[in-house]
């Protein structure tokens, strides 16, 4: 306790000290907090689909990329001599355009995938209505 009152004391004689000490602190954890709540949605928490346990993401890499893309009879090979995973599905983020007839077209984000996509992850497609009526 007598340690704890001589450093209040001598923050209290520095007080541009003390004004570094406190903004330095404040940066830190504030940056922190910010870092962390970040990967605690991208990384940390369960994906929104039963078993997400047992889903693992394969990549093909090369000394050229990280991520090299999959070709189709690459794809298929591998999907029809599985002997290890439940399912396998392939996915590929893409944009589309949507237009209503005598509307602009919207970009959207979306993938192509193949049809056992939603049953790999156990999931049902999102039914919705695109009209505007």
């Amino acid at each position: 306790m007598h340690s704890l009152r001589f450093a209040f004391r001598q923050l209290l004689k520095n007080p541009g000290f003390t004004a570094v000490a406190v903004s330095t602190l404040a940066l830190g954890i504030g940056a922190n907090t910010a870092i962390f709540s970040v990967l605690n949605s991208i990384m940390l928490r369960p994906l929104p689909y039963p078993a997400q346990d047992r889903l693992v993401r394969v990549f093909r890499t090369s000394p050229q990329a990280q991520a090299w893309p999959h070709s189709v009879a690459s794809f298929l090979d591998q999907r029809d001599q599985n002997g290890v995973f439940e399912s396998v599905a392939a996915f590929k983020r893409t944009r589309f355009s949507l237009a209503d007839t005598g509307e602009p077209a919207v970009s959207v984000r979306g993938i192509v995938a193949t049809s056992d996509f939603f049953k790999a992850l156990r999931s049902a497609a999102l039914r919705t209505n695109l009209h505007r009526g």
